[in-house]
């Protein structure tokens, strides 16, 4: 009887180590997904910010499964996207931000409109969306130093889409500072920054107006500074549609 017991418990030790042995024969995902979220009004791409504020990629795996589980990447801040560790494989592609949603559902649920765009990835492929920006935040003129060092800008912002559902107040205009060209609301010198919140129709009435903002904290640091101006009306996650970054020096 002990010769059957130790002889079983020989064979469960065998199973289990060979079980946990086993190597994982998939390759790694090395293909490769490029693209851009362009401002269809302008041509240009669509400025965003660096982290979970900014524009994301979302990829449904069609070809795996009916009801897939969404996977994201985020977009870069230039409003471009470069992910190099995709599997190949077929996806229904779209992009999330600060702009009219590319998938649109009514109260229901259902599906009214889907811009998204379905792609066959074998190696490389590049796919750009071509979207509606709450805002459009663009410089007027360049930086100015002041005598007590420190910088004025001047901004327009105007709407970028006609669409009534996405027409909500302007919360927020900001000016922010930092010493890298990756400033936004999660990147920024809160001692130099400008940061305004309106109430009600008032930052709604700034609209295709020339805005000044100076930075506050007196003297800037004699060094690289970079600024950007971000603005946002309330809707949804509250995202910002963003200028470039430019420099005073």
């Amino acid at each position: 009887m002990k010769k059957i017991f130790y002889y079983s418990a020989l064979c469960l030790a065998i199973a289990i180590t060979s079980s946990c042995s086993k190597v994982d024969n998939y390759p790694a995902p090395s293909d490769t997904l490029t693209g851009s979220t362009i401002d269809e009004a302008t041509g240009k791409t669509l400025q965003t910010e660096v982290g979970g504020g900014g524009t994301r990629v979302k990829l449904l795996e069609t070809s795996y499964s009916a009801n897939p589980v969404p996977e994201y990447f985020q977009s870069k801040q230039d409003g471009t996207f470069n992910n190099t560790k995709v599997f190949a494989a077929t996806y229904k592609i779209s992009v999330e931000g600060p702009f009219v949603p590319l998938v649109q559902t009514d109260n229901t649920g259902n599906v009214v409109s889907d811009s998204s765009q379905t792609v066959v990835l074998k190696g490389s492929a590049t796919v750009n969306f071509k979207v509606q920006p709450f805002l459009r935040v663009e410089w007027v003129g360049s930086p100015v130093v002041n005598a007590d060092k420190s910088v004025t800008v001047q901004v327009k912002v105007t709407r970028g889409t006609n669409n009534p559902a996405y027409q909500s107040d302007v919360t927020n205009i900001n000016l922010y500072v930092s010493n890298t060209q990756y400033d936004g609301s999660n990147n920024y010198d809160p001692r130099y920054s400008t940061l305004v919140s309106y109430n009600g129709s008032t930052g709604t009435a700034l609209l295709g107006q020339t805005i000044s903002i100076t930075t506050t904290g007196g003297a800037l640091p004699d060094q690289d500074v970079y600024f950007r101006v971000g603005a946002r009306i309330n809707a949804g996650l509250n995202q910002y549609n963003y200028t470039t970054p430019v420099s005073a020096h």
